[in-house]
């Protein structure tokens, strides 16, 4: 009898994990399909839109003919542009932006022409220290199995060359900074695809390591003295790749004209001092537009910084138009900011354009596009990719803006390498900005009061910018 009753609920547990692996009632019958092919009429409307789309890029078909008319690039506050940069073949993006911003102080306050902090310097000493954020991070979740999330997402995310403001911060503030000419760009640095992999891999055996060595009874002292060794390996694969940062070094600043001015002996962190010196950690706020969360809150995103002993990520939500009060303030005081966004949407970048009206989808394809900002965020079709530096806003006679514009990290190109949103794009695919705190609103002040929400490293609203 038991035997007869086992038998039956292992039939039936067959049929009921067969029943939720492979459904058939919910397929595409005979009758469905021919009610779906019923809404292509192949009409000769039809057939027209089908031959140009099947010998055409489809954005060149979606462009909205209209929209390239009254392209007005006159902004009636700007703070001037000091040189475009080149992040090349590299997801630095958010490096690139953050120097730009003290970079146009530091011209401004000594008066000097052509200038440009290191950004290889910087990123040296950036993939670095992620290295041993990863590192120690496989020791902090070294008894926890390899499936646990957060194991899993450690080993998916060794290395980046992307980040966003806490890097800079981190970084700069650690490690100083150095002119350009004093540790300069090299082909690893500016394309760092191979190098990036090729640390990422060893970073992922030596993680395998400390494990093994956790499991067979390393205590973390031994740990750590490995994490020390293996550290060492990442040091000299980067020192191969981008050179060996500097620990003094003479250089002569010179004035606009190119006369020079002064000569000094600096180290990284005096240079720093010099010609940036602030605390970037507290002396910057770090506003978020997303709507798919509650507004007037602080966020804090877990294990988002550039360092171990750095600062997670930490975040005030904001109505984008209490973001655009902010951003106004700081541009009408000659001050940029990093900012942040979603640039490949609705990009014409043979006029450096980004306008939600420049291509016409719908039109195109016979339906609509209609998500909100808050659902494009919440079904990832989304998100942050891109930093630049918020520079100019042009306001209408009652102060209302009408268009924005971006000191980009792309070279040369149109507007000089600048970037011009509308503010209707703004609206729609703006997401961080970074303001001095003496632009902050009364507002921000008291959100800044509350103990932050923690929210997952892999929460997917907050992946690198590149």
């Amino acid at each position: 009898m038991k035997r007869n009753n086992l038998w039956i609920t292992a039939l039936a547990l067959g049929i009921t994990l067969s029943a939720f692996g492979q459904q058939t009632s919910g397929g595409i019958s005979p009758e469905m399909l021919q009610q779906i092919k019923q809404s292509y009429k192949g009409t000769p409307t039809d057939k027209a839109i089908h031959n140009a789309i099947s010998n055409n890029d489809i954005n060149k078909l979606a462009v909205n003919a209209e929209s390239k008319n009254n392209f007005d690039t006159y902004f009636s506050n700007k703070v001037d542009s000091k040189g475009i940069t080149n992040q090349k073949s590299s997801g630095r993006c958010w490096l690139f932006t953050g120097l730009n911003v003290f970079r146009a102080q530091a011209i401004a306050k000594y008066n000097m022409g052509d200038f440009q902090f290191s950004q290889n310097y910087s990123f040296f000493w950036d993939q670095l220290e992620k290295a041993n954020l990863f590192l120690q991070g496989i020791i902090d979740t070294r008894e926890k199995p390899m499936d646990d999330k957060m194991v899993e997402w450690l080993f998916k995310n060794p290395l980046s060359d992307g980040g966003q403001f806490t890097g800079i911060s981190d970084i700069l503030g650690k490690y100083g900074v150095v002119p350009s000419d004093v540790m300069v760009e090299t082909n690893s640095s500016e394309s760092t695809g191979r190098m990036a992999n090729l640390i990422s891999l060893k970073l992922k055996e030596f993680g395998l390591h400390l494990r093994d060595q956790s499991a067979k009874g390393s205590k973390v002292a031994a740990l750590e003295k490995s994490k020390t060794e293996m550290l060492g390996t990442i040091y000299r694969m980067l020192v191969l790749n981008l050179g060996e940062p500097p620990t003094k070094f003479t250089w002569t600043r010179k004035d606009a004209q190119g006369n020079p001015v002064e000569t000094k002996e600096y180290t990284p962190k005096s240079f720093f001092d010099e010609y940036i010196g602030k605390d970037l950690t507290n002396n910057y706020v770090m506003l978020m537009n997303d709507p798919s969360r509650e507004y007037y809150k602080l966020y804090e995103i877990d294990f988002d910084r550039h360092r171990y002993d750095g600062k997670n990520w930490t975040y005030v939500n904001l109505p984008i138009e209490d973001i655009k009060e902010m951003a106004i303030a700081s541009i009408k005081d000659s001050t940029m900011m990093y900012f942040s966004c979603d640039v490949g949407k609705f990009f014409d970048r043979e006029r450096g354009l980004l306008d939600v009206n420049y291509y016409d989808y719908g039109s195109l394809m016979g339906t609509t596009f209609g998500m909100d900002k808050k659902q494009r965020i919440q079904t990832f079709a989304s998100g942050s990719s891109h930093a630049m530096t918020l520079m100019a806003v042009d306001l209408d006679a009652n102060g209302t803006p009408k268009k924005w514009m971006v000191e980009n990290s792309w070279g040369p190109g149109a507007n000089s390498g600048h970037l011009i949103m509308t503010d209707e794009w703004f609206n729609e695919y703006m997401f961080r900005l970074v303001v001095d705190k003496k632009y902050i609103t009364d507002k921000v002040k008291d959100v800044l009061k509350q103990t932050p929400t923690r929210l997952p490293a892999w929460d997917p609203m907050f992946t690198d910018e590149y």
